[in-house]
């Protein structure tokens, strides 16, 4: 208390402000302290050296910089010990601006949850809100301020390794899912003791790098811009996101760096964004590799002016700012605006009354060991599990079962489970990460044997293993085959060109498959992959993906059916990377294949159109069925709000879950519209034979579009809604007219 109160009184007395003045006014009487050389320093973020997730700038002078105020932000300090010695650095400068802390938190800080793409499977929005809120408190109490977090990039290239990051291919959920992610960040209010800034990115359409290869460029329309890649950014910051980072791609041949279209006119300027924006690693001097720069000058001065605020880790602003500004090419109004932008948050987050109010050991200890986090990623990671097929309803298990053979490369991994954007705690052991091993024995105990046999590797072509795994097989009574690509064969920097099932791992589903017995694979991703094969010949599949520190308790709740799966695909899984891009919510065409007809049609002649999984699927140990659609009126005004009905019941032998899904045509318009657009989803349990009647609003915003002009209009016309289990699964279809 009494480090507080000096440090309220040394704001006071340095800065000139009263504890009620204005954070603006505050903003603004600092700005006035401060020398060009301080402000450009606010502008600058450096990695620490133990922890970095890009090409680390190697400066032996960090430590006097920042005492000297010559760096704003870190990023990759880890630990309420670590956080606290270099504000300590930074109170020995001579304005004493404290630093801010960033760190790439995207699926949890200790505790650990699905990977986002996942998590988005759980179609959960308040599960998805509860895991930021718990990352966020973890991270805060270990002096973190700022994450790098959500991605909210829609994408709909799974060979892009970054899927794994974001919501999938589907802007209407993606934008549901960032605002609740940063809802479950930022928390009740910025400045909390459980809160840290969230950064929206990447700014703008990353996930559509050209052939699915980070970092490439993005080639599309206005229109496609602004109806498919950037709502789900409006979305995040109309749940108050502090910041955005821009991404490293071209956008039409501008560097997104340096865009002044997407950062000044739309974010700051449209949008009236509050908030600062900060580049991806080092990608101010990477315009020059773009041929966009012809030197770090040049990029800085491109940036600045563009928008960007905030230099990460290239030295560009650092190195070139000053001299801009005497040459009068950057003005001193624009630095301060940036600048300014970057206070308001340091303020906003109460560093000034207190710089060290995020580096607490106690309460960071109290926040690693909360069982009450653990319980929620048990649940959350058993809500992400897609079940592709249960053809012979051999699960769930039994828990009478006498043997069951465990095989396969990801049986016993601990770290892996983390997936890929894991925070490196290297302090902590990994005792805590349940391994799919032991989640197994966890649930059965001394029930049943619970044999094992690796197989094979993950990428080995050798298949040595598969004659143990053949033995271990024989001896049970069921076989569980936990199979996929590496926990680093996706994210960022991971783009693979094709995403079939790599090694020899089918091989040995192969050779499993002819000992007769009953076979449950489970797939462990970052992506959709391709395993037709497996697909077709396999009764019964889950897609695990990655699932964080709890997987190996979930996936035997769903195995064992503790838990009913209850996951939807928020990405479509393709036949063959030849169909990729691939999506639900298409154009039709001029000649539209209907029913597979290949002549003259847009079709392919050795695949169908469709894929192999659908966006949206997923399957229940239970069923349930779906009747009385009934709309309150067939012909609705533009201001008007049609209610739509539909009653659902739970017709299996078990409770469960299912994810309502409502999808709209337009079936006519001044542009050409998708077949089909998700505009509501609603997820509900039911008990056994228990039915529950919903309602869905459609109103004027759900049925409006970026005309040829790119105004947002509706338009009257004739309308088809959709009720169904997933996109390719409608189970009730109505029409309705719009009216002038």
């Amino acid at each position: 208390m009494k480090r507080i109160i000096m440090s309220m009184v040394l704001a006071t007395s340095l800065f000139g402000f009263s504890q009620t003045t204005t954070v603006d006014a505050r903003v603004a009487a600092l700005l006035k302290k401060m020398t060009l050389e301080e402000k450009i320093g606010q502008l600058n973020q450096y990695s620490g050296d133990n922890t970095i997730t890009g090409p680390l700038t190697i400066n032996p002078n960090k430590q006097e910089e920042i005492k000297t105020g010559k760096i704003g932000s870190m990023l990759n300090i880890i630990g309420s010990q670590y956080t606290r010695q270099y504000q300590e650095l930074a109170m020995q400068s001579r304005l004493k601006i404290p630093l801010l802390f960033g760190l790439d938190v995207i699926h949890g800080y200790k505790t650990t949850f699905p990977l986002p793409l996942a998590e988005a499977a759980s179609w959960d929005l308040k599960a998805m809100e509860l895991s930021a809120r718990i990352a966020a408190t973890e991270a805060a109490a270990s002096g973190i301020h700022w994450t790098f977090a959500p991605m909210v990039d829609i994408s709909r290239d799974p060979r892009w390794g970054r899927v794994m990051e974001g919501a999938g291919e589907d802007t209407y959920l993606g934008s549901k899912i960032a605002y609740a992610r940063v809802k479950g960040f930022q928390g009740v209010h910025l400045g909390d003791l459980n809160s840290v800034m969230a950064c929206v990115k990447h700014f703008a359409a990353y996930g559509a790098a050209v052939g699915g290869r980070d970092y490439n460029s993005v080639d599309m329309s206005s229109r496609m811009l602004w109806e498919t890649y950037l709502p789900p950014f409006k979305a995040a910051l109309d749940a108050g996101a502090a910041t955005f980072m821009n991404s490293f791609n071209d956008i039409n041949g501008i560097p997104a760096t340096a865009n002044a279209y997407i950062q000044r006119d739309i974010l700051k300027g449209k949008w009236k964004f509050q908030g600062f924006v900060v580049s991806d690693w080092g990608s101010i001097g990477e315009m020059i590799a773009h041929g966009y720069c012809h030197d770090g000058k040049e990029a800085a001065e491109k940036a600045i002016l563009a928008g960007n605020d905030m230099d990460m880790e290239s030295n560009a602003y650092r190195n070139n700012l000053a001299q801009l500004v005497k040459e009068k090419k950057v003005s001193m109004s624009v630095v301060d605006e940036a600048v300014s932008r970057i206070l308001r948050k340091k303020f906003e987050l109460g560093l000034f009354e207190d710089p060290y109010r995020y580096c607490n050991k106690e309460r960071q200890e109290a926040a690693l060991n909360n069982p009450e986090h653990t319980k929620a990623a048990r649940e959350i990671a058993s809500k992400s599990i897609v079940l592709l097929k249960n053809e012979k309803n051999i699960l769930p298990l039994s828990k009478e079962v006498k043997t069951i053979a465990f095989i396969g490369p990801m049986v016993k991994l601990k770290r892996a489970n983390h997936g890929f954007w894991a925070v490196d705690l290297k302090e902590i052991d990994s005792t805590y990460i349940v391994s799919q091993w032991d989640g197994l024995l966890n649930k059965v105990g001394n029930n049943s044997k619970v044999l094992y046999a690796k197989g094979c590797g993950v990428e080995d072509t050798s298949k040595a293993g598969f004659q143990e795994a053949i033995d271990v097989a024989n001896q049970s009574d069921v076989v569980v085959v936990s199979i996929g690509e590496r926990w680093n064969m996706s994210g960022e920097a991971k783009s693979r060109s094709t995403i079939h099932l790599p090694g020899v791992q089918e091989e040995l589903l192969k050779e499993l498959q002819k000992t007769g017995k009953p076979i449950v694979v489970l797939i462990n991703a970052g992506r959709p992959l391709i395993f037709n094969w497996t697909a077709d010949t396999m009764p019964t599949i889950l897609y695990t993906w990655w699932l964080g520190s709890e997987a190996g308790n979930a996936i035997a709740d769903v195995l064992f059916g503790d838990y009913n799966p209850s996951g939807k695909l928020p990405m479509s899984f393709p036949r063959e990377e030849g169909q990729i891009p691939i999506y639900y919510n298409h154009f039709s065409t001029g000649r539209p294949s209907i029913n597979e007809d290949k002549i003259y049609k847009s079709a392919y002649i050795d695949l169908p159109n469709s894929p192999k999984f659908p966006f949206g699927y997923g399957l229940s140990y239970t069923h349930f069925a779906y009747t009385d659609l009934k709309l309150s009126t067939s012909k609705m005004k533009q201001n008007d709000v049609l209610d739509v009905s539909v009653t659902i019941s739970n017709t299996g032998n078990y409770d469960g879950a299912e994810v309502v899904q409502l999808y709209l045509q337009d079936k006519f318009g001044s542009v050409v519209r998708p077949i089909l657009e998700l505009r509501d989803f609603q997820k509900i349990q039911l008990g056994k034979g228990e039915s529950k009647e919903l309602h869905f609003s459609i109103d004027k915003e759900k049925l409006s579009f970026y005309d040829k002009d790119l105004h947002w209009v509706s338009e009257p016309g004739e309308f088809k809604v959709m009720i169904g289990s997933s996109s390719a699964d409608i189970r009730l279809t109505s029409d309705f007219q719009m009216v002038p």
